[in-house]
């Protein structure tokens, strides 16, 4: 089996240094939610140095909150947003002698496209401006998934390693017990458990299918070098290929 090891980089709230080369792939801060250009720049050099995939990480526009708020933009203003930041994060890229190779919501703006088809088809739309062949990576069987390949766009499912779900498959709130796991240990055994039988369990402990290509590591969980290190060593001791799905 192959597996994409994934990451949310470049906010300035992780060791990216240390962290970036466990990963095939990374999720890049666009600079709304947090870092900027300059961050961007020795995010990317990061990338190529460890022939790592460049993702664009794109969200509200809500650097107060770290783009974990919802914001209820008119659809304009959202779509002209997502692809300020694309083009933003891919202008550094090229100028690294790079590209970015997907795209993926972060935050609020992820939960909200997986349950809410406006914001999902607003988003969708920004993404077919600026390149309508590049795969969307998003949670399995969420509405942004459907609408997504509905409209000839690639989209990727991703698990998350360090987060708790609830039993209908979408992502334990963040304030609630059971959202956030950091026992390297623990992330480590239940990613493999899902990788060898596709089962994943929610907080309250009911199984469900969960159908992906990617798994996620966020970059400001305390400790999320350890839980990628933790995960990589277990995946390759079972034999699992680790390789970038872009």
């Amino acid at each position: 089996m192959r597996i994409d090891l994934n990451a949310d980089v470049g906010e300035e709230r992780g060791d990216d240094s240390a962290l970036i080369p466990l990963l095939t792939s990374a999720n890049v801060c666009c600079g709304a939610h947090a870092g900027g250009p300059e961050t961007m720049r020795r995010t990317v050099a990061l990338c190529l140095k460890h022939a790592v995939i460049v993702g664009a990480h794109f969200s509200y526009p809500d650097r107060q909150h770290f783009g974990r708020r919802e914001l209820d933009l008119p659809a304009a203003e959202l779509r002209q947003s997502v692809l300020a930041q694309l083009r933003a994060l891919d202008a550094v890229a090229r100028a690294a002698g790079t590209r970015v190779r997907y795209l993926k919501a972060h935050g609020a703006l992820y939960n909200r496209m997986a349950a809410d088809a406006g914001v999902a088809d607003t988003v969708i739309a920004a993404l077919k401006d600026f390149d309508a062949s590049m795969p969307l990576l998003t949670l399995p069987g969420s509405v942004a998934m459907r609408h997504a390949e509905e409209q000839g766009v690639k989209a990727v499912g991703e698990v998350f390693a360090d987060r708790g779900y609830r039993d209908d498959g979408s992502l334990q709130p963040r304030d609630a017990s059971g959202a956030l796991l950091t026992d390297a240990g623990e992330v480590a055994s239940r990613a493999l458990a899902w990788i060898r039988g596709g089962m994943m369990q929610s907080v309250n402990g009911k199984s469900f299918e969960l159908e992906a290509r990617s798994l996620c590591v966020h970059g400001d969980t305390p400790g999320a070098v350890e839980l990628a290190a933790a995960l990589r060593g277990l995946l390759a001791d079972a034999g699992v290929e680790l390789e970038a799905f872009a």
